[in-house]
This record gives C-alpha cells, sequence and structure tokens, in this order.
C-alpha cells in the first residue's frame, strides 16, 4: 500500500536529495498556479536548492517566457506532454538551474483541446535529460492540482535518485 503523501512532504525529500547533489531545481507551472511553487518553498531551507518559478497559464506567457515555440502548441496544444517538456526545458535554461519541473493539463472544471478533465502532463528537465509523466486524475479541481504537485515532486525524487519517475 502506497503511503498518502502531501506535496509539502515530498517537496521536503526532494530538496533535500537536491541539496545532497549539490543540485538546484526551477518550476514552470499552468494547471497548478503556483501550488508547485507554493509546496517548494513552504519547507524551511528551500532557498538552498529553489531557484524560483513561472506560472505561465496564459499560452503567450508560454511561448515567451519559456521559450515553448508556437508550432509546437499549434502541433500538440498546450495540453500536451510535448508542451509540460518544453516548458520544464524552458524553465531550466531560463534560471540556470539543475532541474526544471513544469505542469500542465486541465484542473476544470470544462475539458480543453477536447482532454477531459484531469488529463495531467508533467515534464521534467535535468542534467540526463528530459522526461514526462502523463495522468489521468480523479477529483475536483483542488484534488486534481494537490496530486499534480505531489506526482511532480515524487518523480523530481527518482530522477535524482537515479531512478525513472513512476507512472501515475
Amino acid at each position: 500500500m502506497r503511503r498518502r503523501s502531501t506535496p509539502e512532504v515530498e517537496a521536503a525529500e526532494a530538496l533535500a536529495l537536491l541539496r545532497a547533489a549539490g543540485a538546484t531545481l526551477a518550476t514552470a507551472e499552468s494547471l497548478t498556479g503556483g501550488r508547485l511553487a507554493a509546496a517548494v518553498t513552504a519547507v524551511p531551507g528551500a532557498s538552498a536548492s529553489y531557484l524560483g518559478g513561472f506560472v505561465t497559464y496564459a499560452t503567450e506567457l508560454k511561448e515567451s517566457l519559456l521559450g515553448v515555440p508556437p508550432e509546437l502548441v499549434e502541433q500538440y496544444g498546450v495540453v500536451s506532454g510535448e508542451c509540460a517538456r518544453a516548458m520544464a526545458t524552458g524553465c531550466r535554461e531560463a534560471t540556470g538551474a539543475s532541474y526544471g519541473v513544469a505542469t500542465t493539463g486541465v484542473a476544470g472544471p470544462d475539458q480543453q483541446e477536447g482532454k477531459p478533465v484531469g488529463t495531467v502532463f508533467v515534464g521534467l528537465s535535468g542534467p540526463e535529460g528530459e522526461t514526462v509523466l502523463a495522468m489521468e486524475l480523479l477529483g475536483d479541481r483542488p484534488r486534481i492540482q494537490e496530486r499534480a504537485c505531489r506526482e511532480a515532486l515524487s518523480a523530481l525524487c527518482g530522477i535524482v535518485r537515479g531512478e525513472q519517475p513512476p507512472l501515475g
């Protein structure tokens, strides 16, 4: 049985791993609207590893601040693994962080780009490359956002440890 965790618990573990590795983190958020950064900065001493983040709700900001190519958005949409990957890479490059984590998807109440509520993509970018987690989450808007943050941080922990990120 999997332990019940919170984004703050996962953030504390991620920050400890990052600190031990001498690594840093930046975030790029869409559907989580700053909750990921809030979970990370709720941990005392977060500034030792967390550089900062972007909340890019608007497509135009994903493109202008994170360097997500407009062609990628046109072809795949912003609710896609391709966009999540580009967001993670963009925030990592913009900040010089060792790792970038990005969230995009549909928290509700309505579908977006023909994708149902609960469709979530987490992009992770690090020294070894990029990966994407695709999830279909159940629940209301706050539950989807909370779980997206938790899963993003859990996946980051797996990557920093050298494991494959868990599929959610």
